[in-house]
């Protein structure tokens, strides 16, 4: 009985040996197949010898700017229009400046440039650097804060070669901006023309209209009390601005000149 048992086991053996021999040679094993359609199912598509490509760096932005920029009283500088900026474009931002700052004015004992050289000027180059400002010049002779500017532009031009740079003119808690301010912003504007910077114009495309105090315009929905500075809603619209504005001047997502 035991040596019929071990005949059977043995004939048993040899047929498996010989049906398994038989499929590898025609190329259908059935451990083959199996192993092919899981990977298929896991893999890439079929044809596909290319790996993804990687992702891209975001880009790297400066501000500089006044408090618009930096933030004032109950409004974080995370909740600024230059960082909400940053979030609707995905970019990496680093935000410098001073509320009471400008081109010209001083505060805390520096101006825009001084601002740029103890803060920004000596980190690795961005691929962007936006300034912001004027509105703390209204009061002082525009062909001086147009110098003003001009010899901050030259001076981060120097610093970094590759760096696009973006000229922003003063924003205002009205749609009638003092005389002064209309003055620095032409100023701002004609110098930008000349040294082939892109200007954004705040106060020309009319951002900031009506006026808190009379209860017209957008300035009651995005304008505090003190009929200056924009609310947290209304640093989030002066980004989309912004945003609308660097898009259509091919800057949304700015790359470092090499």
């Amino acid at each position: 009985m035991t040596s019929r048992r071990a005949r059977r086991g043995a004939a048993t053996l040899v047929l498996c040996l010989s049906l398994a021999a038989a499929l590898s040679a025609s190329g259908c094993s059935v451990f083959r197949g199996s192993v092919h359609r899981q990977a298929v199912a896991d893999g890439p598509g079929q044809g596909e010898t290319q790996k993804p490509a990687a992702p891209k760096n975001p880009s790297v932005v400066m501000f500089l700017g006044d408090s618009y920029t930096v933030g004032d009283r109950g409004v974080e500088p995370e909740e600024t229009f230059a960082s909400a900026t940053a979030r609707l474009l995905g970019w990496q931002v680093v935000v410098g400046g001073r509320a009471g700052a400008g081109f010209v004015r001083a505060s805390a004992g520096a101006a825009y440039l001084g601002l740029f050289e103890s803060q920004l000027g000596w980190r690795p180059a961005p691929d962007m650097l936006i300034m912001s400002g004027g509105h703390n010049d209204w009061r002082l002779p525009a062909p001086r804060v147009a110098a003003a500017a001009h010899l901050l532009i030259e001076r981060a031009r120097q610093r970094w070669p590759g760096t696009h740079i973006v000229l922003m003119g003063p924003l205002w808690g009205s749609g009638t901006p003092m005389p002064g301010a209309v003055a620095v912003r032409d100023a701002l504007r004609n110098l930008a023309a000349q040294l082939d910077v892109p200007f954004v114009d705040p106060i020309g495309e009319r951002w900031i209209t009506g006026d808190r105090t009379t209860g017209t315009g957008n300035a009651m929905q995005y304008i505090k009390r003190d009929r200056t500075h924009p609310s947290p809603a209304g640093h989030r619209y002066v980004a989309t601005r912004l945003v609308s504005d660097l898009t259509r001047l091919g800057l949304d997502h700015p790359v470092r000149k090499s």
